[in-house]
């Protein structure tokens, strides 16, 4: 109990000294987004209301053009970006030309539909990528500055994978500086806006992703995941991402590279507006090692065991979930038991209040070699020296930094954090995995809410830091889970819950997508009224 109670009082004294500093930083060294439109324009064009898997079966039969497709994709980024922020380069002219020549593939394809679905699952349909991935001839920079100018020479494996496939990609969407903040900000390309609420975030990593997902701009994407890059971004808005199972797809060809045992916790997955195109894009993703899932596999939901665990048991370090998302998790609950006649059991796992800790630490454990993680100083230096925390605050300051707030104050808590790995958080991870995986094991399901709060306005994660733990701790157990909409709260924000399952029991987690989606109507249209 002493420990516990040193912990909770160095966790207020160092949300109170941050909270302090970052108001500061907000109120003389941050910008706001200048526009004052709150909503997108509503979606008018039918092929935006459709599903990838959907618009791919249209294409092949001759029923629409790839072309036409493509073109209504451009032309609702043209009205929605300049709002949003969210594309930072796109290839349409490149992108148009590709969509040509598969219309002409299908008029002279002799082998029927079959045989290009077979071959082609996505032919046609346009596809966004986070600029984090290496798409060829697209910039390669994660929002650095002394990056401009870099461009991807090859593809990443899970983008030719979906290029492959058919897959048209648009262009690449924005990320906060170096993918480790909540926001997707960075001096390169600017600020990021929720497709809902242009006052709020779009979340992070993956925020660009989300945001242009959001907003009928992309039908499907491509994310990472460490800490909750995928699942808070389509959390925020409002719609369906899966974080796979570590290790099933690769994490090649990405920047930044992960070091240390970081490999361990990164997934990356499909992000997308309709249920049923997460799992033949996982298929499609997973390539070689699409044989270590069960994506084929039928699921009963009625056969499955649920849990659902409404908060983290109230870590010094997280604020407490908000009534309207406890609420909806609730509401999750009670459907589940109505509509399968199965019983979701309530359960509490006290490790998961040490989340925050627990993500810190297996962050920071050197790799087998005995060999440390990279620096975030060093990425933020790359390709020269490492930055200087302290002196680049200092530039901040008078607005000469090429370096964003929560960047620069990253790399200075990183210089405070000497100490070795706490065993304490070490046990505290070992004694959780072991509950956590006898809990779900092959045929278990579990409810778990995705951040305390609905998603918040501009720079207000500074005074929240630690919010993603919600999210990080299922990295470092390497469970797969499959983020879902439930429909928009008191202020027309996106609800979600995350549903979580066993390792490399995907298709699990996905089967309840569909569900979910059925039941709360999924996505739903920011512009409408």
């Amino acid at each position: 109990m002493a420990l516990t109670r040193l912990e909770k009082a160095q966790a207020w004294l160092f949300r109170a000294v941050t909270a302090f500093f970052f108001m500061i930083f907000q109120f003389f060294f941050t910008r706001r987004p200048a526009d004052s439109v709150k909503k997108l324009p509503p979606v008018t064009n039918p092929l935006l209301l459709q599903s990838a898997t959907q618009l791919a079966k249209k294409i092949r039969r001759k029923e629409v053009s790839s072309v036409e497709v493509v073109q209504a994709y451009i032309d609702r980024i043209q009205d929605v970006n300049p709002f949003v922020n969210a594309v930072v380069k796109d290839r349409f002219a490149a992108a148009l030309q590709e969509a040509a020549l598969v219309d002409k593939l299908i008029e002279e394809e002799t082998g029927g539909e079959e045989v290009l679905e077979d071959r082609l699952p996505l032919l046609g349909v346009p596809l966004s990528v986070k600029e984090s991935y290496s798409l060829q001839g697209m910039p390669l920079t994660t929002g650095l500055m002394s990056r401009r100018g870099v461009v991807a020479s090859v593809d990443a494996p899970p983008v030719a994978l979906l290029k492959r496939s058919g897959a048209i990609p648009l262009g690449v969407t924005n990320t906060s500086e170096l993918c480790m903040w909540l926001e997707s900000h960075n001096h390169l390309y600017g600020i990021t806006c929720n497709a809902y609420d242009l006052e709020r975030i779009p979340g992070g990593s993956s925020g660009g992703e989300g945001s242009i997902l959001g907003a009928a701009g992309a039908v499907i994407g491509v994310g990472s995941d460490i800490g909750g890059s995928i699942r808070i971004p389509c959390f925020f808005n409002g719609i369906f991402g899966h974080k796979t199972t570590p290790g099933v797809v690769s994490s090649e060809n990405q920047y930044p590279p992960t070091s240390g045992r970081q490999d361990e916790y990164l997934s990356c997955g499909p992000m997308c507006r309709y249920a049923e195109d997460l799992l033949p894009m996982l298929k499609i993703m997973a390539g070689p090692n699409a044989h270590m899932l069960s994506l084929n596999t039928d699921v009963d939901l009625k056969k499955l065991r649920f849990f659902s665990i409404p908060h983290d048991g109230g870590s010094a370090y997280t604020y407490p979930v908000s009534k309207e998302l406890l609420d909806i998790q609730k509401k999750v609950v009670e459907c589940l038991e109505a509509d399968l006649g199965v019983k979701v059991q309530q359960v509490c796992l006290r490790e998961l209040r040490y989340s925050f800790q627990i993500w810190d630490t297996y962050m920071g454990l050197p790799d087998r070699e005995g060999k440390p993680p990279l620096a975030f100083a060093e990425l933020m230096g790359e390709p020269g020296r490492p930055a200087w925390a302290l002196w680049e605050l200092l530039k901040r300051m008078v607005g000469k930094s090429d370096h964003t707030v929560p960047a620069i104050m990253l790399a200075l808590l990183e210089m405070t954090h000497v100490s070795k790995p706490s065993p304490f958080h070490i046990q505290q991870k070992e004694e959780l995995q072991k509950k956590m995986d006898e809990l779900l094991g092959t045929d278990g399901v579990l409810l778990y809410p995705s951040h305390p709060r609905v998603a918040p306005k501009h720079h207000h994660p500074l005074f929240r830091p630690f919010d993603f733990a919600y999210t990080g701790i299922l990295n470092i157990l390497g469970l797969p889970v499959t983020q879902c909409p439930l429909g928009l709260g008191e202020e027309g924000l996106p609800l979600g819950v995350q549903v979580v399952a066993g390792k490399l029991q995907d298709h699990l987690s996905l089967a309840v997508a569909l569900y979910l989606e059925k039941t709360f109507g999924g996505w739903r249209d920011p512009g409408a009224e």
